[in-house]
């Protein structure tokens, strides 16, 4: 078993042939900052602090947690990008990284991570309101026995994509390997659990996705590639048909009740605002556009694959509505600043820029809605995760 999973690991690191050398050169140097390697720990140091300040959850978690019911949720597993890496990427070869400060400087005990945010992610806050652990291990961490996995794992890596040929553009992990990584893992279950538990584990565990913006903002609208080959709505469809693929096969290793969260309103991260040339410092409705028909798209999904799939609970979380009203007035959420991030000027910086722009860094994340110019803060992280919990989520919680 060791061996496979070192062999998966090495053809994960393999440096893509056409690789630019300034990257490499970049990558080299940006490796040999001081960062801090994280242990498999740092949920026992959030539960003390949920512990401590009375938990987390809104709406039906609480509500749940009040009446003293148990779900049958005994684990989340996740698939995604950067909005679910709780630290894949620390461990392969990539500039897509996010583990050194400010990164993680409101988590549990200030450190980072590898989430790219200054704190938790939504997927931790869904985990503690199924009363699981408070934060999600990477499977990558060595550190994580296959004990403090089988309650819940991000099988993640930012910067990457549905199409394969996404996630090559800063040598991640592909959603391919994400899903052989998930394999070994009901391997790994079975090995330690025995046949029964792990299959009870798999079997009502709750799987959630989280990805295809970088599918648009990094490939297709960044590269020419992928312009030259499809239309715009011929890709949503060609990225449709691999968020089926993968969901397929979860459901043919078991896998049985899952989320499938739609894209946010991409145009309006501030990254793109940026880069907005038909109208500088304001969203990108074309982008937002595509988010809305791939949304759409993934709704169909939904709902054929249910008909299809045996004993399938296939949901789709609407995240899009949410994050534009809060973009449209932030104050009626409490936040002060849509517009721009939390880390240096706010407009571009994300991963190794923000560790060089720390002298501009904003006081109080909790006024912002974004950390740096791409992801969300704590705070936004928390408001997705109650919306989900009880706009969609809430039917797994009746499982008994």
């Amino acid at each position: 078993m060791a061996s496979s999973r070192l062999n998966l690991i090495d053809r994960t690191h393999r440096t893509p042939p056409n690789r630019p050398a300034t990257l490499l050169v970049f990558a080299a140097a940006a490796m040999s900052l001081v960062v801090v390697q994280r242990w498999c720990l740092p949920w026992l140091v959030v539960a003390v602090l949920v512990v401590l300040h009375g938990g987390g959850g809104g709406g039906a978690a609480a509500a749940a947690a009040a009446a003293g019911k148990k779900t049958k949720v005994p684990a989340i597993i996740v698939f995604g990008d950067s909005s679910v890496d709780t630290g894949n990427n620390n461990f392969i070869p990539t500039v897509a990284r996010s583990n050194f400060w400010p990164y993680g400087r409101d988590f549990a005990d200030g450190h980072p991570t590898g989430r790219f945010s200054n704190g938790r992610l939504a997927t931790d806050f869904i985990s503690e309101a199924f009363g699981l652990p408070p934060s999600i291990p990477a499977y990558l961490d060595t550190n994580c026995s296959i004990d403090q996995l089988a309650s819940g794992v991000s099988f993640a890596s930012a910067s990457t994509g549905l199409d394969n040929a996404t996630a090559g553009i800063l040598s991640v992990i592909t959603m391919s390997e994400q899903l052989a990584y998930f394999e070994e893992y009901t391997r790994r279950l079975k090995a330690a659990k025995g046949a029964a538990a792990a299959a009870e584990i798999i079997g009502e565990a709750l799987y959630i996705w989280s990805i295809g913006t970088n599918d648009f903002i990094e490939n297709y609208y960044n590269l020419p590639s992928r312009r030259m080959e499809y239309t715009v709505g011929e890709y949503e469809s060609y990225l449709a048909a691999l968020a089926e693929a993968a969901i397929r096969r979860v459901h043919a290793l078991g896998g049985r009740k899952m989320d499938f969260t739609g894209l946010t309103p991409m145009g309006c991260l501030p990254a793109e605002r940026l880069g907005n040339r038909a109208d500088p410092g304001e969203c990108n409705e074309q982008y937002n556009a595509v988010a809305r028909t791939f949304n759409a798209r993934l709704r169909a999904l939904v709902a054929r694959l249910n008909a299809e799939l045996p004993g399938l609970r296939l949901v789709f979380a609407d995240t899009y509505d949410l994050l534009a009203a809060v973009v449209a007035k932030p104050a009626d959420y409490g936040f002060e600043n849509a517009v721009q991030g939390c880390c240096g000027t706010g407009l571009f910086e994300a991963g190794y820029f923000c560790s060089l722009s720390t002298s501009m860094l904003c006081g109080d994340a909790n006024k912002y809605v974004f950390f740096d110019a791409i992801h969300p803060t704590e705070k936004m992280y928390k408001l997705l995760a109650d919306t989900v919990l009880n706009t969609t989520l809430h039917v797994f919680m009746s499982d008994n």
